[in-house]
């Protein structure tokens, strides 16, 4: 497939998509007049590369990562990447909930309702 029609399918840009390639994190052949093809497989690839940035994992990571097919293949390198990543997340997971929790304490006061036992009054409620 051609890159606008990967661009079309993976919701990425066609910049983006050249940069993936710059970055070694996609491959592309090229046709006799020079345009960049993919194969099929390269929307699972855009789309885990997307999800990936997404997440906040820098490009050098994701490409260290995308070489890990196979169990056997994986190096020391790679499996502290994971292990570093995989942490890093964990811990905005938590500060997420932990702001998530103090919103809904927040709405719970706005509304009037009580708040459950335990539960202290939101400081910002307090205005």
């Amino acid at each position: 497939m051609r890159i606008g029609e990967l661009a079309e399918a993976t919701g990425a840009s066609v910049r983006s998509l050249r940069y993936y390639e710059k970055q070694g994190l996609l491959v592309s052949e090229r046709s006799s007049s020079g345009q960049r093809l993919y194969e099929p497989e390269a929307v699972e690839t855009v789309r885990w590369i997307r999800m990936m940035l997404s997440a906040g994992l820098p490009s050098r990571a994701i490409a260290k990562l995308k070489r890990c097919r196979h169990r056997d293949e994986v190096t020391a390198e790679q499996k502290a990447v994971l292990e570093a990543e995989r942490a890093r997340i964990a811990s905005q997971v938590e500060n997420l909930t932990a702001v998530r929790d103090r919103l809904d304490s927040m709405l719970r006061f706005v509304d009037g309702e009580p708040e459950p036992r335990g539960e202290a009054v939101p400081e910002a409620a307090h205005g």
